[in-house]
């Protein structure tokens, strides 16, 4: 849908944004909080002290509940990484957070946030993109469709929508129009 690269925007423009992805990384790497929990639950996806994501996506291809022991152990890390951040960010001073946050719908997280921006683009426009990731292949991103509410009904439950489609000057432009009137209904007490 182009949220990666929306939230990049937002970074640019100086607001502080929580990247998920990043720390779902970070827990998995050598070290990380969930290698051991994860290893435990799926001991083929631990490779040299990390947990391998290829190796983890094959277990849990494998597993029909495997995603829901993987979501009990990997979501109160990130709800807790995602708690640390906005304390410190507050402390900085920040009055503008963006959370960057997959399956936000799917794991009930909308209710913890003052509003909900949905990222979009034609399915077209999707298929292209997921596909020309690397090591994506039909099946995954049919499973990764599967997990994930339709784009319509995420649309639906939005505060405010960007359309990706376009390129990336006009999403960079509703990027810098929603800060602005995010902002502004900051100062005004409306949000």
């Amino acid at each position: 849908m182009g949220k990666t690269t929306t939230a990049s925007m937002f970074a640019a423009a100086g607001i502080p944004v929580f990247d998920s992805d990043a720390i779902v990384h970070r827990l998995y790497a050598k070290g990380g909080a969930a290698v051991e929990s994860v290893g435990k639950a799926f001991p083929e996806s631990l490779e040299n002290g990390s947990i391998s994501r290829s190796e983890l996506s094959d277990c849990l291809k494998k597993d029909p509940i495997g995603f829901e022991k993987l979501n009990a152990i990997v979501h109160p890390l990130v709800a807790d990484a995602r708690a640390d951040f906005l304390e410190k960010v507050r402390a900085e001073g920040a009055d503008l957070v963006v959370f960057d946050i997959p399956l936000l719908f799917e794991t009930g997280s909308e209710d913890q946030l003052d509003g909900v921006l949905v990222v979009t683009a034609p399915e077209a426009v999707q298929r292209e993109r997921v596909m020309g990731r690397e090591g994506m292949t039909e099946e995954k991103f049919t499973n990764i469709l599967f997990r994930q509410l339709p784009d319509a009904e995420k649309r639906a439950r939005a505060d405010f929508i960007i359309d990706t489609s376009k390129g990336l000057e006009p999403a960079r432009l509703a990027v810098e129009g929603l800060i602005l009137h995010l902002k502004a209904s900051a100062n005004h007490d409306t949000v």
